[in-house]
């Protein structure tokens, strides 16, 4: 058993001294082959002054590039400058568009409110011209009432006119007759007048001659029924005459 293990402890120490032999080996490899190449002294001060010329040319590339670059900071700052002022003028601008377009709004507010105080306006003109159509209608229907009632009035008028020179024809009419009447009355009265006389004369005479008998009443009744009756067409002439008119 001694054996065995003192075997197996030989074989690790092999395989151990091995892997490290690999692994310097690699090591060995790898920094031959990255390892660069080695120079001489003159070809290092060649290199150094190429170096130091491209350096110059270097720094004068760069001197150029400044001040190039300083000259496009300058124009930057004139044109920055510039951009500064055209920027406060268009501000300005700017604040007077505002203050025009503040201007135009409140116009237009002001022209919105007339608008429609002229609409209301206008509204309340129609309605007082559908009231004032209503009305026209209405004063047309009135004056054809009026005109109506004027035709019915002018016949009417020209009726009664028909009427009173048909009165003043009969008045005139009525008024011949009364004078007629009146000279037939005149002529009864006188007649009756005389008959009243002749009467009066015969009574007197018969008493002269036979006096008082029984013939001279009888002789004396007729005449006056005779003068009763004249009397009494005498009165009822006139009435007869105004009924008739």
């Amino acid at each position: 058993m001694s054996e065995s293990k003192s075997s197996g402890k030989c074989t690790t120490l092999a395989l151990t001294v091995l892997s490290l032999w690999g692994v310097a080996s690699l090591i060995t490899i790898v920094v031959w082959a990255t390892a660069p190449d080695f120079k001489s002294a003159t070809q290092c001060r060649k290199e150094l002054r190429d170096l130091t010329v491209q350096h110059e040319g270097s720094k004068v590339v760069y001197q150029k590039k400044q001040d190039e670059l300083e000259e496009r900071v300058s124009q930057a700052h004139e044109e920055k400058e510039q951009l500064r002022g055209q920027i406060l003028m268009l501000n300005e601008r700017l604040n007077v568009t505002n203050h025009t377009l503040e201007q135009s709004r409140m116009e237009k507010l002001v022209l919105m409110t007339n608008i429609s105080a002229l609409q209301e306006t206008v509204d309340t003109l129609e309605q007082i011209q559908a009231n004032l159509s209503t009305q026209l209608v209405l004063k047309e229907d009135h004056i054809e009432a009026l005109h109506l009632n004027l035709t019915q009035a002018e016949h009417q008028t020209e009726s009664c006119f028909s009427l009173k020179d048909a009165a003043e024809a009969q008045t005139k009419a009525a008024e011949s007759q009364t004078k007629a009447c009146q000279s037939s009355q005149d002529y009864l009265q006188k007649k009756l007048q005389k008959c009243k006389v002749s009467e009066s004369e015969g009574q007197t005479t018969p008493q002269k001659s036979s006096g008082p008998t029984g013939s001279g009443s009888t002789g004396s009744g007729p005449g006056h029924r005779a003068s009763g009756i004249l009397v009494l067409a005498l009165l009822l002439l006139p009435t007869v005459h105004l009924i008739l008119i």
